[in-house]
């Protein structure tokens, strides 16, 4: 209960930071507490107003930023581990985001030879296939 409340308050609360008109407010209260400076004499307790709630605010966003991140990334892996599991790609990529950073980076590297190889196949394929089809070839006269 008081996880799906907490997901609630962090879905609503991150929506509402990623709006402009919440921009827009925050920068009007950081351009009236600039203005108000020569009112307080720019006095260390005015300063302390702006640093104290700036950092509280960072200090919980980071928080509410980060589940809802977590969460973001927690479903994408999910949905990305059933397109696996449906298609023929291999199921041993399921469940890679366990991995430690040297070894996804292993699976990575492989990867990426294996599609160069796979590149390189096409590109040729091509290359029989676009001799084929020129005037006064072997096959384009057959």
């Amino acid at each position: 209960m008081i996880e799906k409340l907490f997901t609630r308050i962090a879905n609503y609360v991150a929506h509402l930071a990623g709006l402009p008109s919440t921009f827009a407010v925050c920068f009007l209260i950081i351009v009236a507490w600039g203005a108000s400076g020569p009112m307080f004499g720019f006095s260390d307790t005015w300063q302390l107003i702006i640093n104290t709630g700036t950092t509280i605010v960072t200090f919980l966003m980071v928080f509410l930023i980060q589940n809802t991140q977590n969460r973001d990334g927690a479903a994408i892996q999910a949905k990305l581990d059933e397109l696996i599991r449906v298609s023929k790609a291999k199921n041993s990529f399921i469940g890679i985001e366990h991995l430690t950073e040297s070894e996804v980076q292993e699976i990575r590297e492989k990867c990426e030879r294996a599609a160069k190889r796979h590149d390189r196949q096409v590109a040729g394929v091509a290359v029989k296939k676009a001799d084929a089809q020129k005037p006064g070839s072997k096959t384009h006269a057959a």
